[in-house]
């Protein structure tokens, strides 16, 4: 078989079956995992990948970032470990920042795919893990050694034998190791029944190799991108953006070039990394960078290497979007969630009918200390704040972008954690207003009732920058968060008394084009539904209720 020899129908068979089979990966691996984290926040993705290392398919509910990782940390681990090397039954993991995704605290997962003694593809699943030891998930720490512990590329199974030593080593540096080791398996366990799945779908296809689908695949895929930015003006195109840093505030800059068929991005101007760990390493730029354009050219078609390939992105060193090591990176989604509005705003001249107003953006806190049943507790809660609004889109209320957690049932998160839950209500008036409007923030309030302190560990975005407007929107709400009605840094470590509150007031999106040319029936949609209330409608869209 050869690229050109599967007919269109066969093809989309085929790939469908090929995301089929990430998918059925992924309820493998959920239906093992220990944490919330990923059983309830989906915070995961899987990608199966040919012999060559060039991802082919991907889960369809999978995080941007991952994805967008999981081919370059493929390269990093045959690096290591060449593929003439492996044996079937190895697992090969690394949660390290600049080979991975970013952080520490995501753990990448590969199988190799044997067909008798040849490679014929790798598996791998990537998953946030509960705790890595250090300081925890934050962005406190001053440089990465303070963030936990941090794997170089190395066996977790070899040939179908736990690496015992290497588990000693991880149970003895984390918090909850009953937590971490069910989710490490469940990865490890995901990955076999992927390897299993690949084999039967080449046995049913009669394929020996999985290079000629791939490569028709990639090629299909290639051809849609490079025919979308051809449709786009050439030119080259400037755009900045600020966001709070620790102290002071940090400018990202970007400079795109639309030539022909391919786009390039270059970071250049960029403010520099700092002392704490909201910085970026390359490879979680480069991924958001990608991202953000296939959203401005494909966004329905599945990803794979070839949706990719016309996108050049480049970053200097001594950026904070090109972090070198010791730089701390816990946070660095902080930061990193920023290039993709940054890109939207870069762009927004030669696509304004794809580019999206800024949105509210996700907000994380690492609980960590005792449960109420006195065992240790280390859990992560996202929430989230308004969607920007689009051309002729309303912005969803509290939906994530650019990333797509999802935050833990109330039920499920009382009964783990002795954490009550008091409220979750949205809040009026948060979103950004327009023609179309964003999505608007909410507020959670927590009460420790555990019985015992607890820390939060903030990682919480648009607090002094709001969710921008395009094209003459309003800007969002900004976020805060509160204990017992005291603001506190946003991105700080806090302790939590018993009996004390908690709360998060989430942000709202960006709205899109001219407020005074939102329908009259929308406002006074807006208005029964309580979104805004009657001094907005009348100051800002000049409607009067009644």
């Amino acid at each position: 078989m050869s690229p050109r020899t599967i007919d269109a129908v066969s093809l989309s068979i085929m790939w469908d079956r090929l995301i089929g089979i990430t998918d059925e990966i992924i309820s493998a691996l959920v239906r093992s995992s220990f944490s919330t984290i990923v059983r309830e926040s989906g915070d995961l993705s899987v990608v199966v990948l040919d012999a060559d290392g060039n991802s082919v398919a991907q889960g369809s509910y999978s995080v941007p970032s991952f994805t967008g990782t999981a081919a370059p940390t493929l390269r990093h681990m045959l690096a290591k470990f060449p593929a003439e090397s492996l044996e079937p039954g190895d697992v090969i993991a690394t949660n390290d920042a600049w080979m991975g995704t970013g952080h520490l605290f995501d753990i990448n997962v590969m199988r190799p795919v044997f067909r008798g003694a040849r490679i014929v593809g790798y598996t791998m699943s990537i998953t946030h893990l509960p705790d890595i030891g250090g300081l925890g998930f934050g962005a406190a720490a001053s440089e990465i050694f303070h963030e936990g512990l941090r794997l170089p590329v190395c066996k977790l199974v070899r040939a179908g034998r736990l690496d015992e030593p290497m588990f000693d080593v991880i149970r003895s540096n984390v918090r909850v190791p009953e937590q971490v080791f069910g989710d490490l398996m469940a990865n490890v366990t995901c990955n076999e029944v992927g390897g299993r799945q690949l084999l039967d779908f080449m046995d049913e296809y009669g394929l020996d190799d999985l290079a000629p689908l791939s490569e028709a695949i990639r090629g299909q895929s290639e051809r849609a991108i490079r025919d979308r930015i051809a449709a786009l003006p050439d030119g080259i195109y400037e755009g900045a953006i600020d966001i709070e840093g620790i102290d002071d505030p940090l400018r990202l800059v970007c400079r795109a070039e639309i030539a022909g068929e391919e786009i390039g991005l270059d970071f250049a101007g960029t403010s520099p990394p700092v002392n704490r760990g909201i910085n970026v390493p390359f490879c979680y730029t480069r991924a958001m960078a990608r991202y953000a354009v296939k959203c401005l050219t494909v966004p329905g078609m599945p990803n794979n290497e070839g949706a990719v390939a016309p996108i050049r992105v480049t970053a200097p060193e001594d950026s904070i979007l090109n972090a070198q090591p010791p730089y701390p990176t816990g946070g660095r989604h902080v930061t990193g969630h920023m290039v993709v509005p940054l890109v939207f705003r870069t762009l927004a001249e030669a696509a304004p009918e794809m580019v999206q107003a800024d949105c509210g953006n996700m907000n994380i806190v690492t609980f960590q200390g005792t449960r109420a049943d006195g065992q240790p507790m280390s859990t992560i809660y996202f929430s989230t704040g308004g969607f920007g609004a689009l051309q002729g889109f309303d912005g969803a209320d509290t939906i994530p972008g650019p990333s797509n957690m999802r935050a833990v049932p109330v039920e499920m998160w009382e009964s783990l954690t002795g954490i009550t839950i008091v409220h979750k209500r949205l809040l009026p008036d948060t979103s950004g207003h327009g023609e179309a409007r964003g999505g608007l923030g909410q507020e959670i309030e927590f009460r420790n009732d555990t019985g015992f302190p607890f820390t939060a560990f903030c990682i919480a975005p648009r607090s002094e920058f709001p969710a921008r407007g395009l094209f003459g929107g309003g800007d969002g709400s900004r976020r805060t968060i509160l204990i017992d009605d005291r603001p506190v840094h946003p991105k700080g470590a806090h302790a939590v008394a018993p009996g004390q509150r908690f709360t998060m007031r989430d942000s709202g999106g960006g709205g899109f084009g001219d407020p005074e040319n939102r329908p009259r029936g929308k406002v006074l949609a807006d208005l029964d539904e309580g979104l805004i209330t009657p001094p907005v409608a009348r100051e800002v869209y000049g409607v009067t209720p009644g």
